[in-house]
């Protein structure tokens, strides 16, 4: 069955995009065009920093840009020093800065009231930091194994509580927080598409949202395309991977139930390889990027 975007978002309780995200800015006109505008969803590539071979970031930037790339990923330590090399090395590229993967000190959730506060304090200066940059935002991932000894409900109120904080800070930097569900095998507390979304919601902040991982949505999810359906709007980075953890099209991974997914729910940002590569990046990435290209137009 096709879920049309505008019945997806009424059958959500919500009128437009920018309702779902809490903002009731926009009048009914300007409601309407919200929707229409994201009813065609892109396929904006990105690609990890470090994935992509090269001495400099201006040659990975140059090689992103010759592979169709549009966005890059780079990791958040020390990205408040980078902030102008980065905008240098993207002037005229046709490449932006995509997500922020993490980069932060802390733990959001942490028994520690101490570990608390210094994920949100690192975490609002990335923020601040990638706003500078206009990026679609920084990863965030509550807890890994090992990280807190509260239990889920505990964390969960924690969490929101926080969120409040930084979504706003966020806002206020142009930027966002993207909560990022794992696997069993790395976290207990967030590994569903549906609990970040819902933790965004009641948090109630348009500088909180959510992305989806297929590594790990391919252990933890019953269906891809579900999962971004019930993230809906409040959906801004994918992160790309193969079973194997590999390039998309080295093992046999579809992403076709994902993108139609994604299609649905007129998906706007970029999708991000996060994975390793068997072989030769030089020769491997770009099939890949056909690959990605090939699966898209299936959907």
């Amino acid at each position: 069955m096709t879920v049309n975007r505008r019945d997806f978002l009424h059958a959500a309780g919500l009128t437009s995009a920018a309702a779902a995200l809490g903002s009731g800015a926009l009048g009914a006109r300007g409601a309407q065009a919200a929707e229409e505008e994201a009813a065609v969803a892109l396929l904006k590539l990105s690609s990890q920093e470090g994935r992509i071979p090269g001495e400099s970031l201006p040659e990975k930037v140059e090689r992103m840009a010759q592979w169709g790339f549009t966005g890059i990923e780079p990791h958040g330590g020390g990205l408040p020093g980078r902030v102008a090399e980065i905008q240098q090395a993207l002037q005229g590229s046709g490449v932006s800065l995509s997500a922020v993967c993490a980069g932060y000190s802390g733990c959001l959730i942490s028994h520690q009231e101490s570990e608390r506060r210094l994920a949100v304090d690192t975490l609002k200066e990335l923020l601040a930091a990638a706003g500078e940059l206009r990026s679609t935002g920084v990863i965030v991932v509550p807890a890994f194994h090992g990280q807190t000894e509260l239990g889920c409900e505990e964390a969960r109120k924690i969490l929101v509580d926080l969120l409040k904080e930084l979504g706003e800070h966020a806002v206020a930097v142009k930027s966002r927080i993207l909560l990022e569900p794992l696997n069993r095998g790395e976290c207990f507390f967030l590994r569903l598409v549906a609990d970040a979304a819902a933790i965004a919601r009641d948090a109630g902040s348009e500088g909180v949202a959510v992305m989806g991982d297929f590594y790990h949505m391919n252990i933890e999810e019953t269906s891809d395309r579900g999962a971004f359906l019930s993230a809906g709007p409040r959906l801004h980075h994918v992160h790309l991977a193969s079973r194997r953890r590999v390039l998309p099209g080295q093992d046999e991974r579809s992403f076709v139930d994902g993108f139609r997914g994604l299609k649905e729910i007129g998906y706007q940002d970029f999708l991000s390889l996060e994975c390793g590569c068997d072989g030769d990046p030089l020769v491997e990435i770009p099939k890949s990027v056909e690959f990605l290209r090939a699966q898209w137009a299936r959907a």
